[in-house]
């Protein structure tokens, strides 16, 4: 079950169309949907975990706690809504299109995806495009 909790000013108005699309990418992905939290918070709250949790003290746009076992996909993702505003603005994006990037960068980690290596970029990027053209498509 994917829940989204907002710590933002912000409100998704597709909840229903995304939840569909994130357990669409899971199943794709060959795993099980358990318990996914979406959380939208600013800078300073992601700052805090990040550097709570992670002893870095830089902004980020998104911080995963994978909590997942197996094949069923469980943890909490946290988005910071000023970092994805400022990114669409850097790359010439809607903020929309870099909001579902982010969201779906996330689920990729769970599904054991990694963005260490420029190999891992590359092929993180390439899903990342695959699930945002089935958003697309599906929907």
């Amino acid at each position: 079950m994917v829940n989204f909790n907002y710590v933002a000013d912000i409100q998704l108005d597709n909840e229903e169309k995304l939840s569909k699309w994130i357990a669409h990418t899971i199943t794709l992905e060959a795993h099980h949907e358990g318990a996914i939290n979406y959380i939208f918070c600013d800078d300073e709250y992601l700052n805090k975990l990040n550097v709570k949790y992670l002893n870095h003290d830089t902004f980020t746009d998104i911080i995963s706690f994978d909590y997942s076992s197996g094949k069923e996909i469980s943890g909490d993702v946290f988005i910071s809504i000023d970092r994805v505003k400022e990114n669409a603005l850097s790359l010439e994006t809607s903020f929309n299109s870099e909001l579902y990037r982010v969201m779906i960068h996330g689920i990729l980690h769970y599904c054991g995806y990694n963005d260490k290596s420029e190999e891992e970029k590359t092929l993180m990027r390439n899903k990342e495009d695959q699930h945002l053209q089935v958003l697309k498509d599906l929907f």
